[in-house]
């Protein structure tokens, strides 16, 4: 579907989650590396530089809030938009207080995936 590859990072520790995310995403052409922390999280982005990331609120070791804080706050990797995902009632709040582009609820529609990934790395 696009060429050169798209790159994406999914930060969640569910590993269903990642799971799906990965089939779907690859299927439609996406380069994806995922992880279950956000340790040493400068580091790993810093090593793919993705078009995208997806940022799950419970991610241990930090949490998705103080992980994408501190992308935000790194000179080199504060450009890349960052997808805010959970289950929380109030993920907009939390998406806005972590400093993300967007957000998705979780559970979300596959299809709601893809356009909301398609929305920010076209912004």
């Amino acid at each position: 579907m696009t060429t050169p590859s798209k790159k994406i990072i999914i930060f969640d520790d569910d590993e269903d989650i990642l799971a799906i995310c990965n089939y779907v995403l690859e299927e439609n052409g996406w380069d994806i590396t995922t992880y279950n922390n956000c340790n040493n999280i400068v580091e790993k982005v810093a090593a793919t530089m993705p078009d995208v990331i997806l940022m799950d609120n419970w991610i241990p070791d930090a949490g998705g809030i103080k992980a994408t804080q501190t992308l935000k706050a790194t000179e080199e990797l504060k450009n890349i938009p960052v997808v805010y995902f959970s289950a929380n009632s109030d993920i907009q709040k939390l998406a806005e207080t972590a400093g993300a582009e967007t957000w998705l609820a979780k559970p979300f529609d596959l299809g709601d995936l893809e356009r909301i990934i398609t929305s920010v790395i076209k912004q």
